[in-house]
C-alpha cells in the first residue's frame, strides 16, 4: 500500500508558500488574457476554443455559434449615421379611432406629448407654406397643428371649414382625430381628396411663376399624396386588400419628397404579407433591400421571414444539431442574425416574451419603438408561416454570441447606438417597461478564472503569513482526499492477486 505521510512529511513550508503563489500568478495570467481577449473579440478564448474545437471533436454536433457568419463584412460599419435620427412611423394609427379608443378602454394614454409635439412639426412642415399668409383659415389651421389639447384640435378645424368649406387640411385633421371608426376617417378623408385634387390642379401650371407659387403647389403636393396613403390604409385596415395594395403601388411611383419621409413602401409590404403574395413582397425587397438604401425592422425581418418560410415547416433543432444546416437553412439564420443584429428588441415581442402596446407616431430605428411598430402589425404574419416563430426561437440569441463586441463593434452593420434608450424613453408612454439592448454578459470562464485567481492568492497570502498552520491545513487536506484512493486500492488487493498487482506496479 502506498505510504504518502512520509512524502507529505518532507514538504516544508517554503513548499506551500510557493505552491500557492505560483497558482496565483498562472491563474492572474490566465484571467488578464481571458479578460483581453474578450474585450477584443467579444468571448471567452477557453469557450471559444471548446465550443468550436473540442466540442465538434468529441460529439461531432454541429454548434451554431460556428465560424460560418463571422467572416462577413459590410461597408456600412464605416458608416457615419445619425444615431438618434427619428422617423415618422409608416403604420402609424388614427388617434381617434384608435389610440383614443384605447384611452377610453384603460384610461392610459397611448401617446407622449414628445411623440406628438413631432407630429405636430410635421404637420406644419407638410401642410403650411408662406402663401398661406393673410388666409383665415390657414392660419387657424397653423394654430391648431400646435394645439395640445385635442378638443380645441377639433373646434380649429370646424371654425377653418367654415371660413373655408375647401380646407383640405382641416378635413385631415377631422378625419384624424375626430372620427371614431375607420369607417368615418375613409368618409372624410374621400371628401378631403376631392377638395384637395382641385387645389393641386390650380396650383400646378403656376409652381413656376415665383418661390411662393412652388411652396404653396408643393405643401398641395404633400396634402394630396399624404391623404392618398391614409385611404389606402383605411382600405388595408377594412380589408379591401386589392384596393389598398393598388393605392399603395400607384403611390410609391410618385417622386415628391414626401414620399421618402413616409416611407410607403413599408405599408405596401404589410399588405402583400397579409395577401400572402410572397412573391411580390421578394419584388419590393429587391427593390429596397439595397446596401446604398436605409435599413428598417420591416426590410430585415420580411427578408428573414421569406427565407425562414423556405424551411420552417419541416426545421427541427435536434437534427440541425446532428447533421448540421443544408444551404437553405444556413441563408434563413443569416437573415435572422442579420434582422437581430439590426433591432435585437423585436424577437421577444415575436415570441411574446414581452408584451405589445400601441405602438408610437415615431419611431427611432434599431430601437424598442421601432420594434413595437414593426411587431405590431407584423406578427400576424410570422405566425401564419408554420415553423417560422420556431426558427426564430431556436436561433436569434446566437446572433449575441457571434457579434464580436456588441456595444463597440458591428457584424453587419455600424455599431449599436448608445442613446436609443433615452429615444425610446420619450417616444414610448411611461406605462411601457423599455426593452434595453441585451448587453454581453462576461463569460462563465472569466468569472471562473477570476474566482480562481482571487482564491489562490488568498491562499498564497495565508501560507506568507502563517506557514506552519497552512502547511497542517494542506497536509489535512490532501490525506482526506486521499482517503477514497486507499479506500479503492485496498478493494482492488483483496480482488486481485499480489502478483499482479507486482507486473501493475512496474508498468
Amino acid at each position: 500500500m502506498w505510504d504518502t505521510s512520509v512524502f507529505l512529511n518532507t514538504l516544508t513550508p517554503k513548499f506551500y508558500v510557493a505552491l500557492t503563489g505560483t497558482s496565483s500568478l498562472i491563474s492572474g495570467l490566465i484571467l488578464i488574457f481571458e479578460w483581453w481577449y474578450f474585450r477584443r473579440y467579444g468571448t471567452s478564448f477557453i469557450e471559444q476554443l471548446s465550443i468550436t474545437h473540442i466540442s465538434p471533436w468529441i460529439s461531432g454536433e454541429y454548434v451554431e455559434n460556428g465560424g460560418h457568419l463571422n467572416g462577413h463584412t459590410n461597408g456600412n460599419n464605416s458608416q457615419n449615421v445619425n444615431e438618434c435620427k427619428v422617423w415618422r412611423n409608416p403604420l402609424n394609427l388614427y388617434r381617434g379611432a384608435e389610440y383614443q379608443r384605447f384611452y377610453w378602454a384603460t384610461n392610459k394614454e397611448p401617446l407622449t406629448y414628445y411623440d406628438m409635439n413631432l407630429s405636430a412639426q410635421d404637420h406644419q412642415t407638410l401642410f403650411t407654406c408662406e402663401a398661406d399668409a393673410g388666409k383665415e383659415e390657414y392660419e387657424i389651421m397653423q394654430t391648431a397643428w400646435r394645439e395640445r389639447n385635442p378638443a380645441i384640435r377639433i373646434k380649429a378645424a370646424h371654425d377653418a371649414l367654415e371660413k373655408n368649406p375647401d380646407c383640405a387640411t382641416a378635413y385631415i385633421l377631422l378625419a384624424e382625430e375626430e372620427a371614431t371608426t375607420i369607417l368615418d376617417a375613409e368618409k372624410i378623408f374621400k371628401q378631403a381628396l376631392k377638395v384637395a385634387e382641385v387645389s393641386y390642379r390650380k396650383s400646378q401650371p403656376l409652381q413656376h411663376s415665383s418661390s411662393l407659387m412652388e411652396g404653396l403647389h408643393r405643401r398641395d403636393t404633400n396634402v394630396v399624396v399624404y391623404i392618398k396613403r391614409r385611404l389606402a390604409m383605411c382600405a388595408r385596415k377594412l380589408g379591401k386588400l386589392k384596393e389598398a395594395v393598388k393605392m399603395f403601388r400607384d403611390l410609391t411611383k410618385e417622386v415628391p419628397p414626401i414620399i421618402n419621409i413616409l416611407n410607403i413602401h413599408e405599408n405596401l409590404i404589410e399588405a402583400l404579407l397579409e395577401m400572402q403574395a410572397f412573391a411580390d413582397v421578394q419584388a419590393v425587397l429587391v427593390k429596397y433591400d439595397d446596401i446604398t438604401l436605409p435599413k428598417s425592422a420591416t426590410i430585415c425581418y420580411t427578408t428573414a421571414l421569406l427565407k425562414a418560410r423556405v424551411v420552417a415547416d419541416k426545421f427541427s433543432p435536434d437534427i440541425a444539431s446532428k447533421r448540421g444546416l443544408n444551404q437553405a437553412e444556413m441563408s434563413a439564420v443569416e437573415a435572422i442574425h442579420r434582422a437581430v443584429e439590426f433591432n435585437p428588441h423585436v424577437p421577444k415581442y415575436l415570441l411574446e416574451m414581452k408584451p405589445l402596446i400601441l405602438p408610437p407616431e415615431h419611431l427611432l430605428k434599431r430601437g424598442d419603438s421601432e420594434a413595437l411598430a414593426y411587431t405590431f402589425f407584423h406578427l400576424a404574419h410570422w405566425k401564419a408561416v408554420d415553423g417560422a416563430l420556431n426558427l426564430l426561437h431556436c436561433t436569434w440569441e446566437g446572433t449575441f454570441r457571434m457579434l464580436p463586441c456588441p456595444l463597440e463593434r458591428g457584424h453587419l452593420f455600424y455599431p449599436y447606438p448608445t442613446c436609443t434608450e433615452c429615444a425610446d424613453r420619450e417616444l414610448l408612454p411611461s406605462f411601457h417597461e423599455i426593452s434595453v439592448y441585451p448587453k454581453k454578459e462576461l463569460p462563465f470562464f472569466i468569472i471562473f478564472t477570476a474566482g480562481l485567481c482571487s482564491f489562490t492568492a488568498l491562499l498564497a497570502l495565508l501560507t506568507h503569513q502563517y506557514p506552519e498552520t497552512m502547511a497542517l491545513i494542506a497536509k489535512s487536506f490532501l490525506t482526506w482526499v486521499s482517503l477514497p484512493m486507499y479506500f479503492i486500492y485496498d478493494k482492488v488487493e483483496g480482488l486481485l492477486s499480489s502478483n499482479l498487482l507486482q507486473q501493475l506496479s512496474r508498468i
